[in-house]
């Protein structure tokens, strides 16, 4: 018997493009949603050409945030491909948009005319910036909010320059928050037989990033100073180098101290030197522990600290590069890796939903949709609408 998924029966309609209004989607197929990602007709999604190619369009980018999804064209630039998309969000129990600031309302696609539609109608909007905000005109990019929002002056070592994260963090912290808010509806909805209005921005969720580095700064009056891969309250915790190579050592408490100068680099001394017997002591003192340390993990091989580490109870782990991380015994173990044939590129991997629930991982039941794939299937399935005039549509462009 088919394992039933949480949101199975739940139809989601993903107005969404490149990022974070995908992720979003993509989260609610990973738990079971029906998602019909719509596109237009000519250029897709911006990110069918962002990455690298896999078959004709698509992409290393796109296929990150497009599994568990139906792909549909429909030009929203023209008053049938509209009223069609109308049609759709009467079906479906949630949409999710990122159009600029009242891009949607002049499509009529906006959550007032569609709720008069679908009063149950859960709808998603994701912007650059809050519509509380004056700036809800600006179109929203991670880039730019990272650098706004003080994520960058909080990234990297002391005496370097701005640094954004190696990925599009803002995007997605965005769209995995607005799935909580949309799960939350979703369950209210049950009792009041209403949807609403969700509307999240990407300043927000960059500001609400800086987290306890933030709050430091509003109580200092100034910016913190940068820890890089170390911790700016624990000692030792970060990124040291063995002999062969670097790894992550993360000494959580005093007796993990204890045990690490005892049983890992045999420096039984510093365990009990005032000065770093406690945590506080060696946050204070780390200019003078740190080089001690680094020299003594130096000395041993990466297999040997992590061995040593692990019989001792201490947090420990090589650091990895993308390419081992992904083909790991670790990765392998966990299902993380969905393997599938793609009938245009051949054989493909990509990431597996991060979801467990009763011992098993939530499947991928569709893989990252070809450009249009599901266009006629949608439309037949959901508004019954005949051969013929699916070749009307396509033959004017809008699907």
């Amino acid at each position: 018997m088919q394992h039933q998924q949480a949101l199975t029966g739940v139809r989601v309609l993903d107005l969404s493009r490149v990022l974070a209004g995908p992720l979003c989607g993509m989260a609610l197929g990973d738990l079971g949603a029906d998602v019909i990602k719509v596109e237009h007709p000519e250029r897709g999604d911006d990110t069918r050409d962002w990455g690298l190619r896999i078959g004709s369009r698509n992409t290393s980018y796109f296929n990150s945030a497009n599994r568990n999804k139906r792909s549909m064209c429909l030009d929203l630039q023209t008053e049938q491909g509209q009223e069609l998309a109308r049609r759709l969000a009467q079906k479906c129990d949630i949409v999710i948009q990122n159009f600029k600031h009242g891009g949607a309302e002049k499509l009529g696609l906006g959550y007032e005319q569609l709720q008069a539609l679908n009063p149950r109608l859960i709808y998603c909007s994701i912007s650059g910036y809050s519509p509380l905000s004056s700036e809800r005109s600006r179109p929203g990019y991670d880039l730019v909010i990272q650098g706004e929002s003080g994520i960058m002056a909080m990234n990297g070592e002391q005496g370097q320059g701005p640094l954004k994260f190696g990925v599009a963090a803002v995007d997605m912290f965005t769209g995995l928050h607005a799935v909580q808010a949309i799960l939350a509806v979703l369950y209210e909805r049950e009792r009041t037989g209403r949807g609403r209005h969700i509307q999240m921005a990407l300043y927000d969720h960059g500001l609400a990033m800086t987290s306890y580095y933030g709050l430091a700064a509003g109580l200092t009056g100034q910016d913190p100073p940068k820890f890089g891969n170390s911790h700016p309250a624990i000692v030792p915790y970060g990124v040291f180098q063995a002999q062969d190579g670097p790894l992550v050592i993360a000494v959580g408490n005093n007796g993990q101290f204890r045990q690490f100068c005892e049983q890992v680099i045999n420096r039984p001394d510093l365990a009990i030197d005032p000065r770093f017997e406690k945590n506080t002591g060696r946050s204070q003192h780390r200019d003078s522990l740190l080089p001690i340390l680094k020299e003594c993990i130096v000395a041993h091989s990466r297999a040997e600290l992590i061995d040593r580490m692990q019989q001792a109870g201490i947090p420990c782990g090589e650091v990895q590069g993308l390419f081992d991380a992904l083909h790991s015994a670790r990765t392998d173990s966990a299902q993380m890796l969905h393997r599938y044939q793609d009938p245009e590129a051949g054989p493909q991997a990509i990431h597996a939903p991060t979801y467990v629930m009763d011992n098993i991982r939530s499947p991928v039941r569709r893989n990252p949709p070809h450009f249009g794939q599901h266009t006629s299937e949608v439309l037949q399935e959901l508004l019954d609408i005949d051969a013929q005039t699916l070749q009307s549509l396509k033959a004017r462009n809008i699907i």
